[in-house]
């Protein structure tokens, strides 16, 4: 979601410069039962790369954290 302010409340877990990875990492949480969106302030480039953040609904961080934890 490009710009989008309904999920300006929602925590950011982690930071992502490719669309790939913070597919592959917000997959984890859904595959877990965490909600989780993809974030950006700007459209990415052409290769899809940018300032990309995975977030989580409020109150669920820290679930989130520990979840990504185990991946790293």
């Amino acid at each position: 979601m490009i710009g989008d302010p309904q999920f300006d409340d929602w925590e950011v877990v982690r930071d992502f410069e490719d669309l790939e990875s913070a597919q592959v990492w917000a997959g984890h949480l859904e595959t877990a039962g965490v909600d989780a969106v993809l974030t950006s302030d700007w459209p990415l480039d052409q290769f899809r790369r940018g300032d990309i953040a995975l977030r989580v609904p409020p109150g669920r961080w820290s679930e989130a954290e520990e979840l990504l934890g185990d991946w790293d």
